[in-house]
């Protein structure tokens, strides 16, 4: 038995400023090296102010969300969409609210809306996830 049920909300998770050091260490783990987030000369290039964090950066975050919620051997699935992009200095704060509780291969699961956002409400991700509870 379980307490989960529509509307449950997940204990929202709030990262540390984005900075040079965290977009040049997610890059040497996740292998995307990819000059737009790390090479400021680049990104002006480019046409952007600076660089600006990985999308799966976020998504990473999330991932977070979840697993500090339930355990990552009961997330069934897991999709995300980028909807703003997340800049130096931006703060995300990562949050899940259960839409949805139902039963898929005999096990019971919540269907979960989950978000990265700015301080200033600006979603950069959105995405659902499906985990066994």
């Amino acid at each position: 038995m379980t307490d989960i049920s529509i509307g449950t909300q997940l204990p929202a998770l709030t990262l540390p400023a984005i900075n040079r050091t965290t977009l040049a260490l997610f890059a040497g783990a996740s292998g995307d090296h990819n000059p737009i987030h790390i090479d400021i000369d680049f990104a002006k290039r480019a046409g952007m102010d600076d660089v600006f964090a990985h999308g799966m950066l976020s998504m990473a975050y999330l991932g977070r969300l979840l697993t500090n919620w339930q355990p990552q051997s009961k997330l069934r699935k897991f999709e995300t969409k980028f909807t703003a992009i997340t800049q130096l200095r931006d703060v995300i704060t990562c949050s899940g609210e259960v839409i949805d509780v139902f039963e898929y291969n005999n096990e019971p699961c919540a269907k979960v809306a989950i978000q990265a956002a700015k301080d200033d409400g600006t979603k950069t991700l959105v995405g659902e996830a499906v985990v066994a509870i």
